[in-house]
């Protein structure tokens, strides 16, 4: 569930990208300036809103990261209690 929430954040994001990219390109006066600020300013929202979502997820526990740099934290973990 909070996978597809993060894709699906993450594909509204990329569209955002696109439309104003789009606008920007075909910036054929004031209005198409105010449609890609709209647009990035859509994309801004998507991204703080998204990581606010992934910081409280990881937070209350329902999202387990599980990268490398845990894999590390662990075996920093083991090491510090086996020299003591």
């Amino acid at each position: 569930m909070i996978k597809s929430i993060v894709i699906l954040a993450f594909m509204l994001i990329i569209f955002s990208l696109g439309s104003a990219l789009f606008h920007l390109v075909k910036h054929n006066g004031q209005e198409q300036s105010q449609n890609t600020v709209k647009a990035l300013t859509y994309r801004i929202i998507l991204s703080i809103i998204l990581f606010l979502f992934v910081f409280i997820a990881i937070g209350t526990g329902l999202f387990k990261p599980s990268g490398i740099g845990t894999q590390m934290q662990i075996n920093k973990q083991i090491q510090a209690n086996q020299l003591k």
